[in-house]
Formats: C-alpha cells, structure tokens, sequence
C-alpha cells in the first residue's frame, strides 16, 4: 500500500527554505521496541538534516511514534492531535507524522479524524519517513504510506540513541504466536530475525562508544532462530548462543532482554543465563494469567505448573534472580475461581515486580469477539485485589535486602524525587529501582557506585548508606560531555533534501 491523500492548504512547505535547521521532536508510546523505533526515527531525521528541538520548544516536525495495545493508546493519540491543530493552523509549515502500531492499524482514518496530520506511516517502513516528509512538503499533500511487509530491519538504520550508557538492541521483529488478546501479530508481522554477526557488530559498536548494558529486544526473544528471512532451518539454540556470544564482548558489563514466552522457554537459556558473567540475574516472564482454562482461551500454550516450573528452575540457577511478568485481569470469560488460581500463582511464583493490565477489547483480535466481557466494575475490583496481593509480595522481597549491598548503574530521568532528597537514582544488576545518597564526591550517569541497601518499598529500594565504591567509566565520561553513540546506517543511503547550509555539518551526537 502506498497512496497519496488530502490535499493540504496552500503555504506548506514555505518553511523549508528558512536558513535555520528545521527541528523534530519524537513523541513516544508503548513498549521498548517502539522507544528502539524512535531512535531509528530521530536517526533518520538527523541524517536528514534535521535537528532535535530544545527541550519545552515548538518543534517544526512532530513524530506520533504510536502504540495499540490497548485502547486508551487510541485516545492518547487523538487527544494530542487535537492540541496540536491549533498551532498548525498558525503555521501551516509545521509539520505532523503518525508512524507505529497505531498508524498501521488506522491507516487512511488517521487522516479522516485530524485531517491536518501530513505524513502517516506503518511499522514495516519506518527508513520512509524522512521522504515522506519531504514529499508532503514539496507535493502539499499529506503522504500515506503503509507496507504489508518489513522493507528493511530497523536496526539496519542510522539512530540517534538517547542513553550515553544503555542500549536497546533489536534481535528479531514480529510474533508467529497467536494469543488471542495480542493486536502485536497483526500489526508486526511474522517473527524476522536478525543474523548474529549483524546483532554482535551493533554490540561491540555500542561497546566501542563506552556503553556498559544493551538489553536485547523482540515480541518473543527465545524463539529467536525461527527465521532468518533464507531457507535456514530453525536453530532452537540460537538465543542461548547469542547470549554466550554477548558474554565474551569485552567492555559489555550488563546484557538483559525482553520479552520471552513461557511456552517456548528452554533449560540451554536457563544455562546460560547462570554461566555468562555478564548477563543479569533478571527475568521478565509474562504469566497472563494463573487459570489454564483462560490461558486455553489466550492461546498461550503452556499451563500454571508449566509456568511455575520454569521459576523453579530459574532460582535453582540463579537463587538471587528477580523475576517479574504480565498479568491481564478481566479476560472475556474469566470467573472468579479463574482470578483465584492467578492469585494463587501470584503467591506462589513471588514476582520482585507484576506488570499489571485490565483487559483492553481491541477490534480485530479474536477475544474482542469473545462471549462474556466482564463488567468494568468487576474488573477494576479484582485489579485491585491483584495488585495489593503483589505489593505485599514486592515489599517483603525487598525488605529482605535490606542491609545486603548492591552495584548499581548510575541512571538518569529515573528518580522523580532526587531533587528534593538529595539522592539520585540506579539500576541494581537485577534491574531493582536504587535510589541513593551519593555523598560529597561528583557521581555521573554511567558511572558504577556500590552500596547498602537501607530502606524498602513496593517498587524501589533506598541506599543512604555510605557509598562502598565509586568507578568513573566511558559511559560517564561520554554522558558527562553530552555525547550519545551513534549507530550508523548500514548501507542506507541518506534519505530526504538537507537545506544546502546544513550539507556540511555534524549529524548524530552533535547536540
């Protein structure tokens, strides 16, 4: 699919010839593989000639990079069209993008509900953004373009990261899964996977530019090795070797990933998970649900001693390990014997940390079709109950570390409240939420402190012990200085008309 639709109104466009770098800004929802999408799209633009506006400034192009799991993501977006049309129709120059999840299920009705939006594009083509800009610039015509299949893998685009010290990495893009609540299939498309040596060399790069931690990312990392896009038989090993092959990276001190499927989930990953120094001692494996009735009804093809035995295992590995998951309150059907084997699982599995959702009816999913939707009342009473259950279970874990002492990565953006305690904030090699003192000495994001575990709740822990020690890295030094690591383009040729004053100026970390 490729259509041009809706003629705009005259004077778009004129902005392109002011001498000043035209600026972006990416706005992003949903899951960390739209956050890697958004590096990708800032990437492109800065390769563009494009520059990220300052923070709280008008930008002159606006990216919607957009989910749709769930059905507030539609209102979000809409809602934000909304108080961006004002302004549009101040400058007509301005320009606004809807790309994602979202945009390759709406498709031309993007337009139909905020006719003022230039550039709609899906998924499968996010390396068109920039010419589509152009495009609808040049054409006055807003461009939509969505593509029934992957034209390129997005990690094979330029990106402008947006951490000094971690990195997502993409190992594989869509789902060959079929549970029944999962828009993500539809909108994704068949699991593609990205061969090895292209994944590693992206590794060592980031590595090379002084980033300590990646986290490996795809809608279900171990079935990684089911398709290489040739005629390559499955390699049911392949994630576990990736994951060994992470361990041997000289300078990569912490490799995590997300999100695996318990039914796919094998003993060779377990291994290495516990046998490679570099990856964390942390899980996240959605559950969906305790009840193997509504488990049956999501399709998900495993059951809850299935589930429970592969923690077992895991601690057994790993007895320091935090595990954490999904959890969906409110499947059509679901009884109140069925939200009890969630609890009773719950209870059981002890999770550091749940992932909560009420039931989200998205159209073209087969449970929105499903008899007996629960009342919203009943939904939001179990919800409660679920979560209460989990942050007694979360602040018991976590009370227990008091005392124990913990590495952290100095992180940045993650402590809401370091202002005004005089704190800041890291990650603990189990991915904990750290939040610490940092005495009298200049601590940086990137840098590697370790300390003592003082205080607990539900969803972080406090260190205002003393720092034990303090290890200025790359990562500091490059977050320090304001730089980024760039991820060039491999073999993308530069898209869209830079202005001729930018053609000689530095892209990418240059900001």
């Amino acid at each position: 699919m490729n259509r041009v639709t809706t003629v705009l109104p005259p004077g778009r466009g004129e902005s392109s010839t002011s001498p000043a770098p035209r600026t972006y800004q990416v706005r992003t929802y949903g899951c960390q593989m739209n956050v890697h999408d958004s590096e990708r799209l800032a990437g492109l633009l800065e390769a563009a000639g494009y520059r990220r506006a300052p923070e709280g400034a008008d930008a002159d192009v606006v990216v919607f990079n957009t989910c749709a799991v769930r059905e507030n993501a539609d209102n979000k977006l809409y809602g934000n069209l909304s108080h961006l049309a004002p302004r549009k129709q101040a400058d007509p120059g301005m320009q606004i993008a809807v790309g994602g999840c979202l945009a390759q299920k709406d498709r031309e009705s993007v337009l139909a509900k905020a006719p003022w939006v230039d550039v709609v594009f899906g998924t499968h083509n996010i390396g068109s953004l920039p010419a589509l800009l152009e495009r609808a610039r040049h054409n006055r015509q807003a461009q939509v373009e969505i593509a029934e299949s992957l034209r390129e893998f997005p990690s094979a685009l330029p990106a402008a990261r947006e951490s000094a010290y971690a990195a997502w990495v993409s190992i594989s893009v869509g789902c060959n899964n079929t549970c029944t609540f999962c828009i993500v299939p539809s909108l994704r498309g068949r699991e593609v996977d990205r061969p090895p040596a292209d994944i590693l060399a992206e590794v060592r790069s980031l590595v090379d530019q002084g980033v300590l931690e990646v986290t490996l990312l795809g809608q279900n990392v171990n079935a990684y090795g089911v398709s290489f896009g040739d005629d390559t038989p499955r390699d049911r090993g392949a994630f576990a070797a990736l994951l060994r092959a992470c361990g041997r990276i000289d300078g990569l001190e912490r490799v995590r990933f997300t999100s695996p499927h318990p039914a796919e989930f094998t003993d060779d990953v377990i291994e290495a998970m516990a046998q490679t120094a570099n990856v964390c001692p942390a899980l996240h494996m959605p559950l969906q649900s305790g009840s193997d009735r509504v488990l049956r009804e999501m399709r998900r093809s495993y059951r809850a001693e299935k589930y429970l035995g592969i923690l077992d295992r895991v601690r057994q590995a790993m007895p320091h390990a935090a595990i954490t998951t999904d959890i969906i309150v409110g499947f059509p059907g679901e009884t109140e014997d069925d939200f009890a084997a969630t609890l009773e699982v719950v209870r059981r599995a002890r999770f550091s940390a749940a992932f909560t959702f009420q039931y989200s009816r998205r159209p073209g999913t087969p449970a929105a079709d499903l008899v007996g939707q629960i009342p919203k009342d009943v939904v939001q009473e179990r919800y409660q109950r679920l979560i209460d259950l989990q942050e007694a279970i979360s602040l018991e874990g976590n009370t227990a570390l008091i005392g124990s002492t913990v590495e952290l990565l100095v992180a940045t953006g993650e402590g809401r409240k370091d202002a005004a305690t005089a704190r800041m904030t890291g990650r603990a090699r189990d991915g904990r939420l750290v939040h610490f003192a940092p005495g009298a000495g200049e601590v940086r994001p990137g840098d590697i402190v370790t300390t003592t575990i003082t205080g607990a709740a539900p969803h972080h822990l406090i260190a205002d012990a003393p720092l034990s020690s303090y290890r200025r890295t790359p990562a500091g030094d490059a977050a320090a200085a304001g730089r980024r690591p760039l991820t060039v383009g491999l073999g993308v040729p530069a898209v869209g008309a830079p202005p001729p004053e930018q053609e000689s100026t530095t892209t990418g970390c240059a900001r």
